[in-house]
Protein backbone atom coordinates (compact mmCIF):
# COMPACT_ATOMS: atom_id res chain seq x y z
CA UNK A 1 0.00 0.00 0.00
CA UNK A 2 1.24 2.89 -1.12
CA UNK A 3 1.71 6.60 -0.21
CA UNK A 4 -1.44 8.99 -0.50
CA UNK A 5 -0.81 12.61 -1.15
CA UNK A 6 -3.18 15.18 -0.02
CA UNK A 7 -3.10 18.38 -2.11
CA UNK A 8 -5.03 21.16 -0.61
CA UNK A 9 -5.84 23.79 1.89
CA UNK A 10 -4.52 24.00 5.44
CA UNK A 11 -6.84 26.24 7.34
CA UNK A 12 -7.59 27.13 11.20
CA UNK A 13 -11.37 26.89 11.81
CA UNK A 14 -13.02 29.28 14.19
CA UNK A 15 -16.56 27.64 14.59
CA UNK A 16 -19.58 29.94 15.91
CA UNK A 17 -22.38 27.45 17.00
CA UNK A 18 -25.57 29.14 17.35
CA UNK A 19 -29.15 28.21 18.52
CA UNK A 20 -31.08 30.60 17.72
CA UNK A 21 -31.84 33.29 14.71
CA UNK A 22 -28.87 35.39 13.60
CA UNK A 23 -29.81 39.27 15.54
CA UNK A 24 -28.27 41.04 11.80
CA UNK A 25 -27.11 44.14 13.39
CA UNK A 26 -26.75 43.44 16.65
CA UNK A 27 -25.96 40.66 19.12
CA UNK A 28 -26.23 37.19 19.16
CA UNK A 29 -25.44 34.56 21.93
CA UNK A 30 -23.09 32.15 20.64
CA UNK A 31 -20.48 29.22 21.65
CA UNK A 32 -16.79 29.70 19.58
CA UNK A 33 -14.27 27.30 19.13
CA UNK A 34 -10.79 26.91 17.02
CA UNK A 35 -9.75 23.97 14.89
CA UNK A 36 -7.41 22.12 12.56
CA UNK A 37 -9.46 22.38 9.08
CA UNK A 38 -9.34 22.99 5.42
CA UNK A 39 -10.14 20.15 3.01
CA UNK A 40 -7.00 18.42 2.16
CA UNK A 41 -6.13 18.50 6.25
CA UNK A 42 -9.24 16.93 7.18
CA UNK A 43 -8.75 14.16 4.36
CA UNK A 44 -5.01 13.45 5.10
CA UNK A 45 -5.98 13.64 8.69
CA UNK A 46 -8.60 10.98 8.38
CA UNK A 47 -6.14 8.94 6.51
CA UNK A 48 -3.21 9.25 9.15
CA UNK A 49 -5.95 8.00 12.12
CA UNK A 50 -6.50 4.71 10.13
CA UNK A 51 -2.96 4.08 9.39
CA UNK A 52 -2.21 4.91 5.91
CA UNK A 53 0.80 6.50 5.13
CA UNK A 54 -0.36 10.30 3.93
CA UNK A 55 1.65 13.47 2.90
CA UNK A 56 -0.17 16.61 2.85
CA UNK A 57 0.95 19.54 0.24
CA UNK A 58 -0.19 22.89 1.49
CA UNK A 59 1.41 25.85 3.03
CA UNK A 60 0.64 27.62 5.93
CA UNK A 61 1.99 30.89 7.73
CA UNK A 62 4.60 31.43 10.51
CA UNK A 63 1.77 32.72 12.84
CA UNK A 64 0.54 31.39 16.21
CA UNK A 65 -2.51 29.77 13.99
CA UNK A 66 0.01 27.56 11.86
CA UNK A 67 1.39 26.59 14.86
CA UNK A 68 -1.77 25.30 16.17
CA UNK A 69 -2.81 23.73 13.24
CA UNK A 70 0.25 21.98 12.43
CA UNK A 71 0.69 20.58 15.76
CA UNK A 72 -2.66 19.00 15.11
CA UNK A 73 -1.29 17.72 11.77
CA UNK A 74 1.88 16.31 13.98
CA UNK A 75 0.17 14.69 16.35
CA UNK A 76 -2.03 12.78 14.14
CA UNK A 77 1.20 11.56 12.26
CA UNK A 78 0.56 13.23 8.81
CA UNK A 79 3.53 13.30 7.05
CA UNK A 80 4.52 16.95 5.32
CA UNK A 81 7.39 18.84 3.79
CA UNK A 82 8.42 22.34 5.08
CA UNK A 83 5.41 23.85 4.16
CA UNK A 84 5.57 26.84 6.41
CA UNK A 85 6.31 30.23 4.61
CA UNK A 86 8.06 32.97 6.24
CA UNK A 87 5.83 35.92 6.84
CA UNK A 88 2.77 34.70 5.58
CA UNK A 89 -0.68 34.05 7.24
CA UNK A 90 -2.39 30.96 7.93
CA UNK A 91 -5.57 30.23 5.99
CA UNK A 92 -8.61 30.81 8.52
CA UNK A 93 -12.37 30.06 7.69
CA UNK A 94 -15.02 31.31 10.05
CA UNK A 95 -17.77 28.64 10.04
CA UNK A 96 -21.22 29.22 10.88
CA UNK A 97 -23.13 26.76 12.71
CA UNK A 98 -27.10 26.59 12.82
CA UNK A 99 -29.80 25.10 15.07
CA UNK A 100 -29.55 22.29 12.61
CA UNK A 101 -26.07 21.54 12.54
CA UNK A 102 -25.79 23.04 9.00
CA UNK A 103 -22.75 25.29 8.44
CA UNK A 104 -21.89 28.19 6.29
CA UNK A 105 -18.44 28.84 5.66
CA UNK A 106 -16.34 32.22 5.05
CA UNK A 107 -12.62 31.43 4.11
CA UNK A 108 -9.77 33.73 3.80
CA UNK A 109 -7.36 31.06 1.87
CA UNK A 110 -3.99 33.03 3.34
CA UNK A 111 -1.08 30.81 2.73
CA UNK A 112 -2.87 28.19 0.71
CA UNK A 113 -2.73 30.94 -1.92
CA UNK A 114 0.44 30.22 -4.57
CA UNK A 115 0.69 26.55 -4.20
CA UNK A 116 3.17 25.29 -7.46
CA UNK A 117 4.85 22.71 -8.89
CA UNK A 118 8.32 22.82 -6.76
CA UNK A 119 5.66 21.85 -3.85
CA UNK A 120 5.40 18.31 -5.27
CA UNK A 121 7.15 16.02 -3.66
CA UNK A 122 8.94 12.84 -5.78
CA UNK A 123 5.94 10.76 -6.57
CA UNK A 124 7.96 7.56 -6.73
CA UNK A 125 5.93 6.13 -3.08
CA UNK A 126 2.50 7.53 -4.25
CA UNK A 127 -0.37 4.72 -4.98
CA UNK A 128 -3.42 8.07 -5.23
CA UNK A 129 -3.94 11.51 -4.77
CA UNK A 130 -6.22 13.40 -3.64
CA UNK A 131 -7.07 17.08 -4.62
CA UNK A 132 -9.04 19.87 -3.82
CA UNK A 133 -11.06 21.87 -5.35
CA UNK A 134 -9.84 25.11 -3.41
CA UNK A 135 -6.40 25.06 -4.46
CA UNK A 136 -6.76 23.75 -7.67
CA UNK A 137 -9.80 26.98 -8.28
CA UNK A 138 -8.13 29.54 -6.20
CA UNK A 139 -6.49 31.90 -9.30
CA UNK A 140 -3.50 32.29 -7.41
CA UNK A 141 -2.28 28.38 -7.26
CA UNK A 142 -4.26 27.36 -10.71
CA UNK A 143 -1.29 27.32 -12.60
CA UNK A 144 0.74 25.60 -10.34
CA UNK A 145 -1.82 22.67 -9.37
CA UNK A 146 -2.32 22.08 -13.10
CA UNK A 147 1.39 21.59 -13.45
CA UNK A 148 1.37 19.32 -10.37
CA UNK A 149 -1.33 17.23 -12.37
CA UNK A 150 0.07 16.92 -15.56
CA UNK A 151 3.12 15.44 -13.23
CA UNK A 152 0.69 13.20 -11.69
CA UNK A 153 -1.18 12.14 -14.42
CA UNK A 154 1.99 11.43 -16.52
CA UNK A 155 3.08 8.93 -14.05
CA UNK A 156 -0.18 7.58 -14.42
CA UNK A 157 -1.32 7.80 -10.90
CA UNK A 158 -5.13 8.23 -10.31
CA UNK A 159 -6.79 11.40 -8.83
CA UNK A 160 -9.48 11.46 -6.77
CA UNK A 161 -11.06 14.98 -7.21
CA UNK A 162 -13.08 17.23 -4.93
CA UNK A 163 -14.22 20.23 -6.56
CA UNK A 164 -15.21 22.23 -3.65
CA UNK A 165 -17.70 24.04 -3.12
CA UNK A 166 -20.98 25.95 -5.35
CA UNK A 167 -19.45 29.23 -4.14
CA UNK A 168 -16.24 28.57 -5.18
CA UNK A 169 -16.58 27.29 -8.75
CA UNK A 170 -19.40 29.51 -9.58
CA UNK A 171 -16.40 32.39 -8.88
CA UNK A 172 -14.09 30.88 -11.06
CA UNK A 173 -17.34 30.13 -14.07
CA UNK A 174 -18.43 26.86 -14.49
CA UNK A 175 -16.35 26.24 -18.09
CA UNK A 176 -13.00 26.31 -15.82
CA UNK A 177 -14.29 23.37 -13.97
CA UNK A 178 -15.57 20.88 -16.20
CA UNK A 179 -12.78 21.61 -18.23
CA UNK A 180 -10.41 19.49 -16.00
CA UNK A 181 -12.66 17.33 -14.82
CA UNK A 182 -11.58 14.47 -17.43
CA UNK A 183 -7.89 14.47 -16.57
CA UNK A 184 -9.76 12.69 -13.11
CA UNK A 185 -10.26 9.69 -11.98
CA UNK A 186 -12.56 10.01 -9.34
CA UNK A 187 -14.75 12.73 -8.46
CA UNK A 188 -16.64 12.87 -5.30
CA UNK A 189 -19.04 15.76 -4.65
CA UNK A 190 -22.79 16.31 -2.89
CA UNK A 191 -25.96 16.59 -4.64
CA UNK A 192 -26.22 20.44 -5.15
CA UNK A 193 -22.58 20.45 -6.51
CA UNK A 194 -23.46 17.76 -9.12
CA UNK A 195 -26.56 19.65 -10.12
CA UNK A 196 -24.38 22.57 -10.89
CA UNK A 197 -21.91 21.42 -12.85
CA UNK A 198 -24.48 19.60 -15.04
CA UNK A 199 -27.75 21.83 -14.79
CA UNK A 200 -29.43 19.08 -14.15
CA UNK A 201 -31.99 18.44 -11.64
CA UNK A 202 -32.36 14.67 -11.48
CA UNK A 203 -29.14 13.16 -9.85
CA UNK A 204 -29.27 10.02 -12.01
CA UNK A 205 -29.16 12.11 -14.83
CA UNK A 206 -26.53 14.17 -13.31
CA UNK A 207 -24.34 11.21 -12.30
CA UNK A 208 -24.70 9.87 -15.98
CA UNK A 209 -23.73 13.25 -17.40
CA UNK A 210 -20.62 13.52 -14.75
CA UNK A 211 -19.88 9.68 -15.30
CA UNK A 212 -19.14 10.61 -19.23
CA UNK A 213 -16.34 13.16 -18.01
CA UNK A 214 -14.77 11.23 -14.97
CA UNK A 215 -14.66 6.96 -14.80
CA UNK A 216 -16.13 6.68 -11.09
CA UNK A 217 -18.38 9.43 -9.80
CA UNK A 218 -19.76 9.83 -6.26
CA UNK A 219 -22.28 11.84 -5.14
CA UNK A 220 -22.86 12.23 -1.43
CA UNK A 221 -26.56 13.22 -0.60
CA UNK A 222 -26.30 13.85 2.81
CA UNK A 223 -29.73 12.03 4.99
CA UNK A 224 -30.56 10.44 1.46
CA UNK A 225 -26.80 8.46 1.52
CA UNK A 226 -25.10 8.89 -1.33
CA UNK A 227 -24.62 7.15 -4.89
CA UNK A 228 -22.21 6.19 -7.51
CA UNK A 229 -21.60 5.00 -10.79
CA UNK A 230 -18.65 3.26 -12.41
CA UNK A 231 -17.98 3.67 -16.43
CA UNK A 232 -19.45 0.91 -18.09
CA UNK A 233 -21.03 -0.79 -14.79
CA UNK A 234 -25.02 0.08 -13.47
CA UNK A 235 -25.02 2.86 -10.78
CA UNK A 236 -25.66 1.67 -7.08
CA UNK A 237 -27.06 3.65 -3.93
CA UNK A 238 -26.35 3.78 -0.38
CA UNK A 239 -28.54 4.85 2.26
CA UNK A 240 -27.74 6.76 5.03
CA UNK A 241 -27.53 6.02 8.63
CA UNK A 242 -29.53 7.72 11.38
CA UNK A 243 -28.07 10.49 13.38
CA UNK A 244 -28.49 13.04 15.85
CA UNK A 245 -27.14 15.40 13.76
CA UNK A 246 -25.11 17.99 15.41
CA UNK A 247 -22.35 19.79 13.46
CA UNK A 248 -21.85 18.87 9.86
CA UNK A 249 -18.61 21.15 9.52
CA UNK A 250 -15.17 18.22 7.84
CA UNK A 251 -18.23 15.40 7.34
CA UNK A 252 -17.61 15.83 3.65
CA UNK A 253 -13.93 15.10 4.00
CA UNK A 254 -14.41 12.59 5.88
CA UNK A 255 -16.53 10.77 3.97
CA UNK A 256 -13.63 11.18 1.48
CA UNK A 257 -10.64 10.19 3.44
CA UNK A 258 -12.85 7.28 4.16
CA UNK A 259 -13.62 6.29 1.11
CA UNK A 260 -9.81 6.47 0.08
CA UNK A 261 -8.71 4.89 2.69
CA UNK A 262 -11.49 2.06 1.82
CA UNK A 263 -10.12 2.01 -1.71
CA UNK A 264 -6.70 1.86 -0.78
CA UNK A 265 -7.41 -1.48 1.07
CA UNK A 266 -8.80 -3.27 -1.63
CA UNK A 267 -12.51 -2.55 -1.25
CA UNK A 268 -14.85 -2.36 -3.71
CA UNK A 269 -16.61 0.99 -4.88
CA UNK A 270 -19.70 0.18 -3.19
CA UNK A 271 -17.96 -0.96 0.11
CA UNK A 272 -16.09 2.34 -0.20
CA UNK A 273 -19.18 3.95 0.38
CA UNK A 274 -20.62 2.27 2.57
CA UNK A 275 -17.89 2.77 4.74
CA UNK A 276 -17.31 6.84 3.99
CA UNK A 277 -21.13 6.72 5.13
CA UNK A 278 -20.43 4.56 8.37
CA UNK A 279 -17.38 7.07 9.39
CA UNK A 280 -19.21 10.39 8.37
CA UNK A 281 -22.73 9.64 10.66
CA UNK A 282 -20.41 9.32 13.29
CA UNK A 283 -18.54 12.63 12.39
CA UNK A 284 -21.33 14.55 12.47
CA UNK A 285 -22.85 13.76 15.80
CA UNK A 286 -19.47 15.36 17.03
CA UNK A 287 -18.63 19.26 17.16
CA UNK A 288 -15.53 20.24 14.50
CA UNK A 289 -13.74 18.86 11.42
CA UNK A 290 -10.64 16.92 12.60
CA UNK A 291 -12.02 16.99 16.17
CA UNK A 292 -15.47 15.13 15.01
CA UNK A 293 -13.35 12.10 13.23
CA UNK A 294 -14.40 8.32 14.80
CA UNK A 295 -12.35 6.40 17.10
CA UNK A 296 -10.66 3.20 15.64
CA UNK A 297 -12.97 1.41 17.99
CA UNK A 298 -15.97 2.85 16.47
CA UNK A 299 -14.92 2.39 13.05
CA UNK A 300 -16.71 -0.76 11.60
CA UNK A 301 -13.91 -2.13 9.54
CA UNK A 302 -16.13 -5.32 8.98
CA UNK A 303 -17.98 -3.24 6.11
CA UNK A 304 -14.48 -2.99 3.88
CA UNK A 305 -13.27 -6.58 5.18
CA UNK A 306 -12.26 -8.77 2.10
Amino acid sequence: MGLILCIGDVMLDVVVRINTEVNYGSDTPAKISTHGGGAAANVASWLAFSNHEVQLVSRVGDDPAGTAVMAELDKLGVQHGNIVIQGAQTGVVAVLVDKTGERTMFPESGANSGLNLSDLPALDNVSAVYLSGYSLLNPASTTGVVAMVNAITSAKIPIIFDPASVGTMNHVGLASVKNILPRMDIVILNEEEAFYLTGRSDIQLALKELNELVPIVVIKRGSQGAIAIKRDLDSLEVSAKSANVIDTTGAGDCFIGAFAAALASGATEESAVQFGIDCATKSVMRKGAQSSYPTLNEIDFSLISK
